[in-house]
């Protein structure tokens, strides 16, 4: 899609739409996607929420500066390292995911409020409207979003607080065409616009969040809400073939290796070697398991642990990676790095990206982790509560449900933020927003936004054609390349030559994403999920 004054690109339909009509009544990039935000909870709820947390990337054109807020969930004040374990020292994997004990404390309402108060033009009133109108009035429901409710009927319909916001009497689903009214949610999103975050985080929202969570098992307190903060952090910076790349620093992960492994690709000839050849997958491939082996053993969150992030990202380290690496054969990934694999992360993420006629930009991907989160929605509130807490290593060292393991560095503390994979990514060119993107997919995030950035970059791809491009993905462990159907078959074939295990899934993915350009602004929602838009003016 092109636009010539600002677009929109979001994994809903209604919520761009929201955010293009912000753009047009004057509002700068920050306003339309703190409104979209909003929005989101009400009209994608496995992934939009109030009760979750997230990273939003935010360029400013007249400073010619970036921000990275941090508004990822935090572990409550009575966390502690083993507070998943059995007596026997074993991780629950209940208890991190549909349990009270698996809520971390929501850090969506407080980053949308530090964008907006900012860097933002308009009130929290007005921006918040559009949500409150259709939370009010009802939405109609999709097809996509009908099919997740009847997919997730028993994990939702256990709690009847849930189950009396998104299933009709006795639990049956609501079908496409119908409107689902969610008063309560409504409620709760006027009670922030009145009162701003202390809405959220204070009071009678605060106390009935408070009793779902104690009553479903948890330990988080008033306190743990009352003392959450979002933070303003430094971006993570890098340059990939004259382009600056301006991503998510730590507790995201995403930023870091991104940067890391355009490093180490920017050593080869990649746009020689052709889009999705077998060689130039292979490369890719070759990266990604280094950059995946070093993020299971350095990355936490930093205000817990010394991420060593200018040593991840320096160009002569990436030097010492390219020359390990051979073109003709795969590198076994138990030789890499004797380490501790990835914990599991739900691909159940959306990012929205937004560019403004002022040439602001904002990338914002956020999360209840899991789809619908913990599944529990806070009685009387309206608000789907995250399962966060199960992004922490559980026990280092020790495998989960997945038969995956996590890092000491990311093990449960109080106060702590989980480690992320989410990668909002502003690409740059002559210190101007070049390229808007992001993507949910779990861990699949880092290496689906990198293979957006390189189609531009190394392949001179379109922002649709980047987007719809087959895509690949390695993450160190387990030992195989995963590929999308449409992966060309010769170059399957050659990379199995090459002693690779690679193996067809889903597909994997939705980014949204905006070119900027001199003839105006191009923009593309994935088309593997239903229901996302790009939208302009």
């Amino acid at each position: 899609m092109w636009a010539k004054h600002g677009m929109v690109a979001s994994q809903e339909a209604l919520a761009t739409q929201v955010g293009v009509d912000i753009l047009k009544q004057g509002g700068n990039a920050v306003d339309a996607a703190v409104a979209v935000g909003f929005s989101l909870a009400v009209t994608l709820p496995r992934a939009g929420n109030l009760g979750g947390g997230g990273f939003m990337l935010v360029h400013l054109a007249k400073e010619n500066k970036s921000i990275a807020i941090d508004y990822r969930e935090m572990a409550p004040a009575k966390a502690h390292q083993d507070i998943f374990l059995d007596t026997e020292g074993n991780p629950v994997s209940a208890l991190s995911r549909s349990h009270g004990l698996a809520v971390g404390v929501p850090g969506t309402v407080m980053g949308m409020e530090l964008a907006l108060a900012q860097y933002g033009t308009m009130s929290m009133q007005q921006v918040i409207q559009p949500a409150i109108k259709l939370a009010q009035e009802g939405i109609i429901v999709t097809d996509d979003l009908a099919r997740s409710l009847t997919g997730l009927q028993r994990r939702l319909s256990k709690w009847p607080s849930t189950a009396a916001v998104f299933y009709k009497e006795n639990n049956v689903p609501y079908m496409a065409g119908e409107r689902l009214i969610q008063t309560d949610l409504a409620a709760t999103l006027k009670n922030i616009a009145e009162q701003g975050s202390k809405g959220f985080y204070e009071g009678e929202t605060a106390e009935k969040i408070i009793a779902s969570i104690q009553q479903a098992g948890g330990v988080m307190s008033l306190n743990d809400l009352a003392n959450y903060k979002a933070v303003a952090r430094q971006p993570i910076r890098g340059s990939y073939r004259g382009y600056q790349i301006i991503s998510m620093p730590p507790p995201s992960s995403g930023g870091v290796h991104i940067i890391q492994m355009l490093n180490v690709l920017e050593q080869f000839p990649i746009a020689h070697y052709g889009h999705n050849t077998a060689n130039t997958i292979h490369l890719m491939v070759e990266a990604m398991k280094r950059a995946y082996a070093d993020r299971s053993e350095y990355l936490g969150d930093p205000d817990f642990y010394d991420v060593p992030l200018l040593q991840l990202t320096d160009k002569q380290y990436a030097k010492q990676i390219a020359k390990s690496i051979r073109l003709a054969k795969a590198t076994p990934s138990n030789t890499i790095k004797p380490g501790l694999l990835l914990p599991y992360e739900s691909d159940q993420t959306t990012h929205f990206s937004v560019v403004d006629q002022w040439g602001n930009a904002v990338s914002n991907t956020y999360t209840l982790n899991f789809s619908y989160g913990s599944g529990l929605v806070a009685q009387g509130t309206g608000v789907l509560l995250n399962n966060e807490m199960d992004d922490f290593s559980a026990k280092p060292g020790t495998p989960n449900g997945y038969g995956l393991i996590g890092g000491v560095a990311n093990n449960v503390q109080a106060h702590k933020r989980p480690l992320s994979s989410m990668s909002p990514t502003i690409v740059m060119k002559d210190n101007a927003p070049y390229l808007v993107t992001g993507s949910p997919g779990g861990s699949r995030i880092i290496t689906t936004t990198l293979q957006v950035i390189m189609n531009v970059i190394d392949h001179g791809l379109n922002i649709a054609e980047a987007s719809i491009a087959p895509r690949i993905h390695h993450q160190w462990q387990p030992d195989y390349v995963r590929v999308e159907r449409s992966l060309n078959q010769d170059s399957v074939s050659l990379l199995k030559s090459k002693g690779h295990d690679v193996r067809v899934k889903n597909a994997m993915g939705s980014t949204q994403s905006i070119m900027v350009t001199e003839k105006g602004l191009y923009g593309a929602s994935d088309p593997r999920r239903s229901g996302s838009a790009v939208g302009g003016y």
